[in-house]
């Protein structure tokens, strides 16, 4: 009996779940980005036809209960849409994932009529939301004028806004925070154009300036008086669940690309006694343990959403214990996430070899998107708090970034 020890053709490192109809469209959405990645990512700017694709995708209005016209997804499938994006596009996977965070705020704080006239329109026209209201900028005010705000000033960090249908804005009136959803096109909103990281350079995650914006009372989501609820707090905590499959993403679009790579164009090095470079030993125990690492991190995230399913379930009866436990999965799978998304998207170069290291090849965005938003979000807070709690049972306090 002989055995044919020649390759066979190459596994599917990362297999959807076909029967999670977001995870097949957001598939078939990464196929199409697939194409021109790399070169979008090198130019940045506004990702106008990479968005007009995700509007298509049926995507952006998935998670939206089917009361208003949405499918009323899962956050376990949103969050897998995510991840699948990001494996080519960490862009455009991170102005998916944000859009849930107002979409989160609205559910949580919009009065019915608001909910009412807000979804079914985004349902029916695919509305991108986004976020100019960064909490730790205090930086933009309000009037009351005729009988309406008039916003002026400035918010950083505004992912997403360059492109958007909706964005939500926020000002601080002495001790109070208020929070509204606007237009993007609305009279006075200058979008600046100012984003110059190093990744995630389709975002847009830069400045915008408020110039006599005006923003009606039907638009003010809450009272800016009512006390911040643990439902309403899980915006902190889905932000990061968010950020995890990004990085997941990113570790798996580096892994799967540097594979093709390796097999189809690494040339094995002079002193590894192999013919093809597939062969090394060496090469094989790295792909190996970066492929273990991933899967590792994918499972934590994995878990965190089903946490986050099971617990987005209560509503407004969800407790500060309940809220506190799933802070605790959710934290430890972005710490993980980030660690290994890094690792993998800077390793994989060692067995791709010196020649996969050029712009035009455009591996290094994986690394460049995963140190941009790592940076924003530095793990080792996350580390203490988990420490805290295993220490003396103190669950996080709800705040931003936890």
């Amino acid at each position: 009996m002989t055995t044919d020890t020649s390759p066979g053709p190459l596994p599917d490192l990362f297999p959807f779940d076909a029967h999670d109809p977001l995870a097949a469209r957001a598939r078939a959405l990464r196929l199409t980005l697939h194409a021109d990645a790399p070169a979008r990512d090198q130019a940045g700017g506004r990702p106008v036809e990479a968005v007009q694709a995700l509007k298509a995708s049926g995507l952006n209005a998935a998670w939206i209960p089917t009361a208003y016209g949405g499918e009323g997804a899962s956050w376990t499938s949103v969050l897998r849409a995510v991840r699948e994006i990001a494996r080519t596009d960490g862009s455009i996977a991170h102005l998916y994932g944000y859009q849930h965070l107002p979409q989160h705020i609205v559910w949580a704080r919009a009065a019915e009529p608001q909910l009412r006239r807000w979804f079914t329109t985004a349902a029916r026209e695919q509305w991108l939301w986004s976020n100019s209201g960064n909490v730790m900028s205090k930086t933009s005010t309000a009037r009351r004028a005729g009988g309406r705000w008039v916003l002026d000033g400035f918010r950083p960090f505004s992912s997403g806004t360059h492109v958007a249908d909706v964005i939500q804005v926020g000002w601080d009136v002495g001790a109070q925070r208020h929070t509204a959803l606007i237009p993007a096109n609305r009279d006075g909103v200058v979008i600046a154009d100012d984003w110059d990281g190093i990744g995630q350079r389709q975002t847009g995650s830069g400045t915008v300036r408020f110039e006599g914006v005006v923003v009606h009372d039907d638009e003010v989501i809450g009272r800016p008086d009512e006390p911040l609820s643990p439902f309403a707090s899980l915006n902190s905590l889905l932000q990061q669940l968010v950020l995890a499959n990004v990085f997941i993403g990113s570790a798996q679009g580096a892994l799967a690309e540097g594979r093709d790579y390796t097999v189809a164009e690494s040339r094995p090095w002079i002193h590894s006694g192999v013919e093809r470079h597939a062969d090394d030993p060496w090469v094989q125990r790295q792909y190996g343990e970066l492929h273990i690492r991933t899967q590792a991190a994918l499972e934590l995230a994995e878990q965190a959403a089903a946490q986050l399913d099971e617990t987005y379930a209560q509503g407004r009866d969800l407790t500060l214990q309940a809220r506190g436990e799933l802070a605790i999965g959710i934290g430890a799978a972005n710490v993980v996430a980030g660690e290994v998304g890094l690792a993998v998207a800077e390793q994989v170069y060692e067995v791709m070899g010196a020649r996969s290291a050029t712009r035009a090849r455009g591996y290094d965005r994986f690394w460049r998107n995963v140190r941009t938003h790592t940076l924003h979000n530095p793990a080792e807070y996350k580390k203490r708090t988990l420490g805290q709690w295993l220490l003396d049972g103190r669950y996080p306090e709800p705040a931003p970034y936890r």
